[in-house]
């Protein structure tokens, strides 16, 4: 029997130093674990890190990656667009082959008891990984961000985390740790319209708000450009080129052009088919430079990144 594969992709609260991201990804190089993708975001002052391998390498790469984003990451002083309650914001793990969402979830809760052992940073357990209902989805653990939480674990028992203390790390906050199946994040700017528009897409979008099932959405202004920013639950469901489609289509309702595309992270290889099965679809052209070798998941596994080297570590 083939040995299993899991993915984690966590995302920290850093978008702008370079340095210090590749610090992060440094920490992550365990025996076993391949390094996939890695991607800054300044606008949303963010980053995206994608390794594979044994399971408990990869949780311990992913213990490493937190507790060094815990040492060069102050909360305190980081803004950005994009929601965070943490350094490292959230850790996902993600079967790949020959293992399943469940034993994802165990992993999930060794590696957020570790990174609480270790670091000292508390953690909150998400979608399948929840140990509360009120937890499986993400935006509910992140409601109010690292200030509002910071606030109110103070004064409400609902709000502490399921592993640490009933405070946060002064400047790390907290992590939420989790188990899924692939999720895509996909945005769209907007040729021509404003951040309301972009809001009122999102809006009508969204599954809370009884939109597509499977997508979460938010309309934010990104280098002075409007964007529907997405994550796509379900790809199988609800195909990305549905969702695209359908953001052309509201965009149009509320006077705006849809722009370029982009894909933050890695995508799987059935949710880059097109209709035709002849090359890209429609979605990914209007994506600048994508490159399948580069941007497709099982692509990378068959040929991984060079991990970041010692000459550029961050002077931190």
């Amino acid at each position: 029997m083939a040995e299993p594969i899991v993915e984690c992709v966590p995302n920290f609260s850093e978008g702008r130093d370079e340095r210090v991201v590749r610090e992060i990804v440094r920490a992550m190089r365990v025996y076993g674990v391949s390094l996939l993708d890695w991607s800054m975001d300044p606008a949303h002052n963010r980053s995206v890190v994608t390794v594979a391998g044994a399971p408990d390498a990869v949780a311990e790469a992913a213990i490493r990656a937190v507790g060094r984003a815990a040492q060069l990451i102050d909360l305190t002083g980081q803004h950005g667009v994009h929601p965070r309650i943490g350094a490292a914001d959230v850790v996902p793990f993600v079967p790949v082959s020959n293992y399943s969402l469940g034993q994802c979830a165990v992993l999930a809760h060794h590696a957020g008891i570790e990174i609480w052992k270790r670091f000292g940073v508390p953690v909150y357990f998400y979608e399948a990984a929840a140990r509360r209902p009120d937890r499986i989805r993400l935006e509910d653990v992140r409601r109010g961000q690292f200030e509002g939480l910071q606030r109110d674990v103070r004064s409400d028992s609902g709000r502490h985390p399921d592993v640490g203390s009933t405070e946060l790390h002064p400047t790390a906050g907290a992590s939420a740790v989790g188990a899924r199946q692939f999720l895509i994040a996909y945005n769209i700017y907007l040729e021509k319209g404003d951040l309301h528009a972009a809001r009122a897409i999102a809006k009508d979008l969204r599954a809370s708000n009884g939109g597509m099932f499977g997508v979460k959405a938010m309309g934010v202004l990104v280098d002075g450009r409007a964007q529907v920013s997405m994550n796509i639950t379900d790809f199988r469901t609800t195909p990305v080129a549905d969702v695209h489609a359908s953001v052309c289509r509201l965009a149009r309702l509320h006077g705006a052009d849809v722009g370029d595309g982009e894909v933050i992270g890695l995508v799987p290889k059935a949710a880059c088919l097109s209709q035709t099965g002849d090359g890209l679809p429609l979605w990914l052209q209007q994506v600048p430079e994508f490159q399948p070798e580069d941007k497709i998941l099982e692509h990378r596994l068959e040929s991984p990144m060079n991990w970041p080297d010692d000459s550029v570590a961050a002077d931190v």
